[in-house]
């Protein structure tokens, strides 16, 4: 990548100190900071209203911040936008972006004029972006035809053909099938491996457990938690294993610390395997619970999110 010309695996593309924003009676942002690696895949999260989808605005130069800084390899966007610094960002949205009526080429080449490629260099990308997809052979059908997974990667293709060095994703497998999952994100390490640098927004915990080296959790516009999920479990929850228990039939009562999280499915966290496992157990017994099935294991990301940010609805 050489947009910025400065992508060297380890090199700090990005970093967003404290930065603040208001709409209205409303902060956005009340102080997040973040810092992003080349090469390095970040999962940025946080519950709805929690300031996400405006703090990418702010890293794409879309929203300025009041106050803090945002700079993209030591180059500050703010207070004045500064575009050769912008150059090095794409957002690629979750809504499908492209024009359904122009075939992948022609979407690929409109795309890349928008970015400033043009001559060789524009067709190159094209039959580099149109391989990369597996779209190749059907470059000149119309979009509006393609899956949900076809569109997603040509979604994806529209926002890094120009070769920015960080590419913001929302939600970039959102509807698509695990076989497309799974090839957006070999697409997507294949850019990391080219020293791309990726931040990922998603509800989807799993997905970011599994792909992002680190973790970073916002709510209510600030930074509350960030590191890779070993730490956060650690720092959140301690050395503890997640015990769930199926039983026939729900007690009307139960032990404080027990809740049911599916149908006549039980789960607290135990800090002692053998001697904790026992005592709820026993006391289920004493409930009158029949246990037909018990289950011990580490805590995970979704674990640290609800500890951290509540298990409210959040509508906003």
């Amino acid at each position: 990548m050489n947009a910025s010309g400065a992508s060297a695996p380890g090199a700090v593309a990005l970093r967003v100190d404290a930065a603040c924003k208001q709409f209205g009676e409303t902060a956005a942002l009340a102080g997040a900071s973040l810092e992003l690696e080349s090469g390095e895949c970040v999962g940025l999260l946080g519950p709805n209203g929690a300031g996400k989808s405006t703090l990418a605005r702010a890293i794409a130069g879309r929203v300025r911040p009041d106050s803090g800084d945002i700079a993209v390899f030591g180059r500050s966007l703010w207070p004045r936008r500064a575009p050769e610094a912008l150059k090095a960002v794409s957002l690629v949205p979750q809504e499908i972006a492209f024009y359904g009526a122009l075939s992948a080429a022609e979407n690929l080449q409109c795309f890349g004029r928008l970015n400033g490629l043009h001559g060789a260099r524009l067709t190159e990308q094209v039959r580099w972006a149109l391989q990369w997809t597996g779209l190749d052979s059907r470059a000149d059908e119309p979009a509006t035809n393609f899956s949900g997974g076809m569109k997603r990667r040509l979604n994806l293709a529209c926002g890094v053909l120009h070769e920015p060095n960080i590419v913001i994703l929302d939600e970039p497998t959102e509807g698509v099938d695990p076989q497309s999952r799974a090839h957006l994100w070999e697409m997507l390490q294949g850019l990391r491996e080219r020293g791309t640098a990726l931040l990922l927004t998603t509800h989807q915990l799993d997905e970011a457990e599994q792909q992002c080296g680190r973790i970073v959790i916002i709510d209510s516009g600030r930074t509350i938690a960030s590191g890779t999920t070993a730490e956060l479990v650690e720092q959140t929850l301690g050395a503890t294993r997640r015990l769930s228990i199926r039983v026939r039939t729900v007690p009307e009562s139960l032990p404080e610390g027990i809740a049911v999280t599916s149908a006549n499915v039980l789960e607290t966290n135990v800090a002692d395997p053998a001697a904790d496992a026992a005592s709820v157990l026993q006391s289920l017994h004493r409930l009158g619970a029949t246990v037909e099935d018990v289950r011990l294991s580490g805590a995970t990301l979704n674990d640290v999110f609800l500890e951290l940010t509540g298990r409210a609805l959040r509508d906003a």
